[in-house]
């Protein structure tokens, strides 16, 4: 769809329109679908974001495997009595993110984004928004818009997967895309929308994927919370008028040249890190012998 954030950028300032709008004239170039159907497919899987974040603040949501599961609940508990230093916004936000990753868990329905291993960050970001800030649906579908250009982007000149890029190329690009949708979402520029995307990357460059029993629970969990956190760091940053002195595009690059050096053990093979402390393989043999 986009070969880089640049012309991404460049298409919606040289046309005076949002990011978003540029992404969804593109997608009904590219599918031939109209603009009501395919607006109307973004609107279902918002709604499938909401019901899943619902689900896993509603009640202890456990994983199959046991190892993980009812983080979110027990936070969103305690945030009723409690004054968070995370603060009441980004607080709910972590809730959220770690609510749609335990029902991922649980086997139930969620909207990869980009991968289930990190949806839960864009919900998370962007549902507290609507929460904290009054968007209505049509701006959150316009956000997830926002956000799908950039995965095109990014899935263009990188990774999207722990397998081929670790943990940096799915929860890092899963709060880059929430960063530059959030950006567009509060009123930023084009220009703002990448500069956050790319203070997201670079913040999270590096970030291994060594998920326990090779399970998609832990660290994945608690790892989109993190992300959402960084997204919101950069967020403000970038609103500031904060630039990446890196070009969004080079720290896209930068994140998939990590990606191709890092040792196997640290991409999603359960080789190596969290998977390979003493803990991580007793939890191992634990689950895998249950299923025997």
């Amino acid at each position: 769809m986009f070969d880089s954030m640049a012309e991404l950028v460049e298409r919606a300032e040289t046309g005076g329109q949002p990011l978003h709008e540029i992404v969804l004239q593109a997608e009904m170039a590219q599918s031939g679908g109209i603009r009501e159907d395919i607006w109307a497919r973004m609107q279902r899987r918002l709604e499938v974001m909401r019901r899943s974040t619902e689900q896993g603040l509603a009640q202890p949501v456990m994983s199959l495997s046991g190892i993980s599961g009812g983080s979110a609940y027990r936070f969103w508990q305690w945030l009723g009595d409690h004054q968070p230093l995370t603060g009441p916004i980004l607080s709910r936000a972590l809730a959220r993110a770690m609510a749609v990753n335990e029902v991922n868990a649980g086997m139930g329905c969620i909207v990869a984004t980009p991968t289930a291993g990190s949806a839960g960050i864009l919900p998370g970001v962007l549902l507290t928004l609507q929460e904290t800030h009054g968007f209505s649906d049509d701006q959150l579908v316009g956000a997830l818009f926002t956000a799908s250009g950039i995965g095109a982007v990014i899935v263009r000149r990188a990774h999207v997967s722990g397998a081929a890029g670790g943990c940096q190329a799915e929860t890092g690009s899963a709060a880059a895309m929430a960063a530059g949708a959030a950006v567009e979402l509060l009123g930023g520029s084009p220009r703002q929308s990448a500069q956050a995307v790319a203070i997201t990357l670079k913040n999270m460059l590096g970030l291994v994927c060594d998920p326990v029993a090779g399970l998609v629970e832990v660290p994945c969990v608690k790892r989109n919370a993190a992300g959402a956190a960084q997204c919101f760091i950069a967020v403000d940053l970038a609103l500031a008028g904060v630039e990446s002195v890196i070009p969004p595009d080079e720290v896209i690059d930068a994140m998939a040249s990590i990606g191709r050096r890092m040792d196997e053990r640290f991409r999603e093979t359960a080789q190596g890190g969290l998977a390979a402390t003493p803990t991580g393989k007793r939890l191992a043999q634990l689950v895998w012998a249950e299923k025997k």
